[in-house]
């Protein structure tokens, strides 16, 4: 399966999940697609299908600092400066393509040694063309970035570091 269709599939399990819905049938050239919560539902192949492994949820108020790189090749990857203790982790809100600009040629929303409030719009999630914009939170300096523009993250992935003035 090509890089782009897994990513796709993601988002649409990852929407499924938090829009409440209890089946969604996708059938396209090639292929077709089912996500179920009624494990008796049968496969658009007409035969029952095994439940899925439960994916593991860590809630963003765990992570607290940004983990080794894996050895393999992975869609997440995190900046490897170190992070002072006192920095607040700024984190992903959900799945989705991480943008540090608001169009493709701007400047990013922030750059490392600039002062934010808690207002201040640092960049943008995006999944399946909904845009979510992400604000710091918190007032203070932007420290670090760690996450690649144009990126998959998935929610809870560290984005950037603030450190108070």
């Amino acid at each position: 399966m090509s890089e782009a269709i897994l990513r796709d599939v993601q988002k649409l399990a990852e929407l499924f999940k938090a829009g409440g819905w209890k089946e969604l049938r996708v059938e396209f050239p090639g292929g077709s697609l089912l996500l179920s919560e009624d494990l008796s539902t049968p496969s658009l192949g007409g035969t029952p299908v095994a439940a899925p492994a439960p994916v593991p949820v860590v809630p963003a108020s765990a992570v607290a600092t940004p983990a080794a790189p894996a050895q393999t090749a992975a869609p997440f990857a995190v900046a490897s400066a170190p992070v002072d203790p006192a920095w607040t982790a700024i984190v992903a809100p959900n799945l989705g393509t991480f943008y540090r600009a608001p169009k493709p040629g701007s400047p990013p929303f922030v750059e490392v040694g600039q002062r934010v409030t808690a207002e201040t719009e640092i960049c943008l999630i995006e999944v399946m063309k909904l845009f979510t914009s992400v604000k710091a939170g918190v007032a203070g300096t932007i420290r670090q970035v760690c996450a690649e523009d144009a990126q998959l993250v998935e929610g809870g992935t560290i984005l950037f570091y603030i450190g108070a003035d």
